[in-house]
């Protein structure tokens, strides 16, 4: 069939994410989605968040649904291209299904993120719940006197939403009859994988796609990072030289100012396309370059110099447009992480 064709490609395809001046519209709706999919005793309900564009969806049509990741639904809609692409083909229905306890999709509003009480229901178990329980009214919605059967729904998704594509067709065959896992890491869990894989493919493009400078630069800052920042006034200085919010003023900061640089050298790998994009944030083309290049155009024989570049270099993440006028050590999608690991999410 059509579909099948499509779900072959498709898996051939590598991400594609929009350069910064593309803009597909949407209208945003709400549905009451219940707050405990596995728990028959109470009825409590959420609003989860989705959009929608019908613009190609007709008769003998599809639901393109795609799996919220870790963020504002938006993001993820402006950075699908593919899915609007192929979607006139199959009369689709474009639905982005927003992820529970992320945008606004939040059970319990302001306390969301306040305790382990409000935190336990964030899981993929109920992410997944979430977005089949939106398929079913869907179809209930968009269906007509002339359909024999349901609505046909594809799932879609990158990286984290990649791995909920692609469980949905695992564990919801009934409701989905395709999936299009994009990057998806679904076998990226202890003793599946060596745990150091995935910074050794990110070391590598920085060598391949930058310099062998910029690589040994990286490696020799862990360890001067953390002797530099064994007192206070180590902590205060190193700061305000990458343009902190705040000073640093115990080791635990430190270790999460590791993360945050390795998260960001991750981030830097996953989005090197050859054109500007604002998927995570704004970023020039080819941004993996750009970083080596302001390390590669540094001379330094010293740990403060060393540290100066590496600084220098941290702007084309953390303020390409100019406009940031301070880093933060951690925000709430970071501290959502830490959650999604500790309840399985991934």
């Amino acid at each position: 069939s059509r579909l099948e064709r499509m779900l072959f490609l498709s898996f051939l395809l590598l991400p594609i994410v929009l350069a910064q001046d593309a803009e597909y519209t949407f209208e945003t709706k709400y549905i009451d989605i219940p707050l405990d999919h596995f728990n028959f005793r109470e009825n409590t309900t959420f609003t989860l968040k989705y959009l929608v564009n019908d613009t190609f969806f007709g008769p003998n049509g599809t639901i393109f649904i795609y799996a919220g990741n870790e963020g504002d639904i938006e993001m993820f809609a402006q950075n699908s291209g593919f899915i609007f692409d192929i979607a006139p083909e199959f009369n689709a229905l474009i639905i982005f299904a927003e992820h529970r306890y992320y945008g606004e999709s939040l059970p319990f509003g302001n306390l969301s993120y306040s305790s382990p009480e409000y935190m336990g229901y964030l899981s993929s178990s109920q992410a997944l719940a979430d977005f089949v329980y939106l398929i079913n009214e869907l179809q209930k919605l968009y269906a007509t006197d002339d359909d024999a059967k349901k609505l046909p729904a594809v799932a879609f998704g990158g990286s984290y939403g990649g791995m909920l594509a692609a469980w949905l067709k695992m564990k919801y065959p009934n409701s989905i009859i395709g999936a299009v896992a994009s990057s998806a890491p679904i076998w990226m869990f202890k003793d599946q994988n060596p745990c150091d894989e995935f910074y050794k493919i990110v070391t590598e493009d920085f060598r391949t796609l930058g310099s062998e400078k910029c690589v040994t630069t990286i490696e020799k800052s862990w360890e001067i990072i953390r002797s530099y920042t064994q007192n206070a006034t180590g902590k205060s200085e190193l700061a305000e030289l990458w343009n902190f919010c705040t000073v640093f003023e115990t080791d635990d900061e430190i270790s999460t100012l590791v993360s945050w640089l390795s998260n960001i050298y991750a981030a830097l790998a996953e989005t090197n396309y050859p054109y500007p994009t604002s998927f995570l944030v704004p970023l020039p083309a080819n941004p993996v370059k750009e970083f080596c290049n302001k390390i590669d155009d540094l001379e330094f024989d010293d740990d403060i110099g060393l540290l100066t570049a590496i600084g220098e270099a941290l702007q084309v993440y953390t303020n390409y447009t100019g406009t940031t006028e301070c880093n933060q050590l951690e925000s709430t999608s970071a501290q959502l992480g830490d959650g999604m690991v500790l309840s399985g999410m991934y």
